[in-house]
């Protein structure tokens, strides 16, 4: 049996402890425990919060989301090169509320940007409508403890998807 471990994500708002679903996305968990291993994530910050009424739709996205953004955008340099992309349709895993899942373009551009679910957001599984390509994203845990500090932060909305008030993500580490 394969062990799914927990994390701890210590924000500036709360707390979320965080359970990795090795045994389903081991890829995309290997990738995230890189970063925290190598405390690439300390000090880095929730930098986009999407709700219904301040969705940017890019070009190809064809359905609103309600998410939490985290960790390094794109370009940032500690970014590791990123990783094939496991499908909801492979782990099993759906986009509820409280989901850990990692941010991409193209398939197999995800590295060291996630997000969180705020509310089942089920169009960003495999068959889901949030991009044309269909194949979703790669879910890989789900908060377990904490979601009243997900609530918090996802107050912090500004009318922009992008934060001008970044949020500190102090450290992310294995407990």
């Amino acid at each position: 049996m394969i062990h799914n471990p927990k994390v701890k994500i210590h924000t500036d708002i709360g707390d979320l402890i965080v359970t990795l679903y090795a045994d389903k996305a081991p890829v995309t968990v290997s990738n995230f425990l890189n970063y925290v291993q190598q405390k690439r994530f300390n000090n880095s910050t929730i930098f986009r919060i999407v709700t219904e009424s301040n969705a940017e739709q890019p070009e190809d996205a064809n359905t609103k989301i309600q998410v939490i953004q985290a960790g390094l955008p794109p370009e940032h340099p500690l970014l590791l090169p990123p990783i094939i992309h496991e499908s909801t349709k492979d782990s099993g895993l759906s986009h509820t509320h409280g989901t850990i899942s990692m941010a991409r373009f193209e398939p197999g551009s995800a590295d060291g940007s996630f997000f969180f679910s705020v509310g089942d957001q089920l169009e960003l599984d495999y068959g889901g409508k949030r991009y044309s390509d269909g194949l979703g994203f790669a879910a890989f845990g789900r908060i377990t403890d904490g979601i009243d500090a997900l609530t918090s932060i996802f107050e912090q909305a500004e009318p922009q998807e992008y934060l001008k008030n970044e949020i500190t993500i102090k450290s992310i580490a294995l407990i």
